[in-house]
This record gives C-alpha cells, structure tokens and sequence, in this order.
C-alpha cells in the first residue's frame, strides 16, 4: 500500500507562495543602519561636527575678510556645507568597507535579495545623514548671518544641488570601500583629496588670495565651481551661464561613479 506525501503547498499553503518584495528589503536594511547611526550616536555626530566647521572655518577669517568688504558668513557657508557631504561620504566609505570585510556584503549575495539593494540602502542611509547634517549646518549659518536671499525656489535648489553633490561623492567612496575591505586606510585615503580640493579652492577665500601659478586650479576645480553655484543660489543669482560647469563635472562624476559602485556591489569576491 502506498502512502501519497502531501506537497510543500498542501502542508504551507498561501505561505508557499513567497514574493521577495525589493522594497521591503531596502526598507528593512535601510532602516537597519539608520538604527544603528543612532544607537552609536553617528546621528549627533552628524549634528555636532558642522558646528565646529562653521566655528573652525568662519572665526579666523571673518575680520579679514570683512575688511575686504566680504561679507565671510555669506561666503564660506557654502564650502562648509560641501564639507559635511565630504564627511558622509567618507562614513558611508567605511560602512562598505565594514560590511565587505565582515562578509555581510557575500553573505546577503547568497541570499534572496536584490542584488542592488544592500548598495542602495547605504546610500540612502547616507543621504539621511547628509539631510540631518545640511539642516544643522543651515541653522549654524544662520545664526552666524547667512541668509537665503533669492527665495524658497532657490534655497530649495541650493540644498537639492547639495544633497545631489553628496549622493555622487557617496557613490565613488561606497564603490572604494567595497573593494578596499580596509576602513582605516580608507579613511586616511581620502582625507587627503579632501583637504587639497577643499583648502585649494575659492570656498574659503577668493581666488586672488591664490598666487598666480595655482588661480587656473583653484577656480576651475571642481569644488570651486560647487561653491560658486551654492553662493549664486544663496544669493538669488543663479544662472545657466553660472552652473553649466558645476553640472557637467556632477554629471560626469555620476557617469563615472554609478557604475563603479553597481560593479563593486554585485561582483562576488
């Protein structure tokens, strides 16, 4: 006599028939490393740290800048604010580096989930870093005088180029963790570039200030040209003739980035 074995969809049913929903994993890993930026205090960090830019950069210079007519709290926020995303940007490096190094990044490719979305919640849990950062950087500006005088289109154009700045620097430094798997190293990699483009451009003083064999580098790099679009925002100036530079290296750095970071993700090591 023969005994008939009940299939897999008799015995569970409608809990069988699993949908692996993309979104839910995105939002379940994302919210993992917010919680954990939280719990590790990441977050207050990220609030903390461009108080002390804005006192750092903004108190040695504001006297002799203003003796030059410059008005120095208008004029260095916006490198200030390229500085915070530089600092995400190097926090979301060591997350990739972290988990590469730990295995988590092989072990959720063994897994059923989609290949993109361990990449895209780091980067998005950097870009909520990046929003707590910009909104604690623009209520120390404003304490310190800067002020938005184009109106709420180009503020909120000031901080969408920003935060855009921010998700592409994130992008090439998520793509250099996953594949250095060395957090340390990492971090003192990019400090360096970080401080030549940020101390070599027109941020923090104008490119007169430059002697004359480093003006070509300093006002056509591209944190010079960041800069000038932010200011121009701040100011209510903006202007194709203004930011079609700054767009075309955001652009090309996407192009060059995204896919980089695609590669290092999904490749198995």
């Amino acid at each position: 006599m023969s005994v008939s074995t009940p299939s897999a969809k008799e015995l569970f049913g409608d809990r069988y028939d699993v949908r692996h929903s993309s979104f839910a994993q995105w939002r379940a890993l994302t919210g993992r490393i917010v919680r954990t930026m939280a719990l590790k205090g990441e977050l207050i960090v990220a609030v903390l740290t461009p108080l002390v830019m804005t006192l750092a950069f903004y108190l040695p210079l504001r006297y002799v800048m203003e003796a030059q007519g410059i008005d120095y709290a208008q004029y260095v926020m916006p490198i200030i604010v390229l500085q915070t995303m530089a600092l995400t940007m190097m926090s979301n490096a060591q997350l990739a580096a972290f988990e590469s190094l730990t295995g988590l990044s092989t072990r959720l490719q063994t897994m059923p989930i989609g290949s993109l979305v361990p990449l895209m919640s780091r980067i998005c849990a950097g870009l909520v870093r990046s929003v707590v950062s910009l909104i604690a950087t623009m209520v120390y500006g404003y304490l310190i005088g800067f002020e938005f005088s184009g109106g709420w289109a180009q503020a909120l154009a000031f901080c969408g180029f920003a935060l855009a700045v921010g998700v592409v620097l994130t992008l090439g430094a998520d793509a250099l963790g996953s594949l250095t798997k060395n957090p340390e190293a990492l971090s003192q990699a990019l400090t360096l570039p970080i401080l030549i483009f940020g101390m070599m451009s027109t941020g923090f003083v104008p490119e007169s200030s430059f002697p004359s064999w480093a003006r070509p580098f300093a006002r056509n790099q591209p944190i010079s040209q960041f800069a000038q679009t932010l200011s121009d925002m701040a100011a209510g100036h903006l202007s194709w003739a203004g930011t079609w530079v700054s767009l075309v290296w955001l652009c090309g750095a996407a192009v060059l980035f995204l896919p980089l970071a695609v590669w290092a993700s999904v490749r198995r090591s």
